[in-house]
């Protein structure tokens, strides 16, 4: 895996973080505060759980006055895509060949 993989997982891994990334995905841009008014924490922490998603690439800011906007980077989680897609395919050839195993195994 590749450090790309662990920054987004690590990322990811926090459950605000990740409500507040699965909220801008579901909703579109959104404000610190619109995010906080939701979010259950304050806007302090909400702010640097954005730094953290900014960091990994998955959110981006746009400045207007004084308010900054946040929306989702779907395309940064293109990574893990490509490697879920990768381990399932190297289940299911695990799984089958564990099929063919126990079919053998009962004839």
């Amino acid at each position: 895996m590749t450090n790309t993989h662990d920054a987004l997982f690590r990322t990811l891994a926090d459950p605000t973080r990740r409500a507040i990334f699965e909220r801008l995905c579901r909703e579109g841009e959104k404000t610190v505060g619109a995010l906080t008014a939701q979010a259950g924490v304050s806007q302090p922490v909400v702010s640097k759980h954005l730094k953290v998603l900014k960091d990994a690439g998955l959110v981006r800011d746009r400045h207007e006055g004084r308010q900054t906007h946040y929306s989702a980077q779907r395309k940064a989680l293109a990574p893990l895509v490509d490697w879920t897609s990768q381990m399932a395919g190297f289940w299911e050839s695990r799984f089958d060949d564990l099929e063919d195993l126990l079919k053998r195994m009962d004839q």
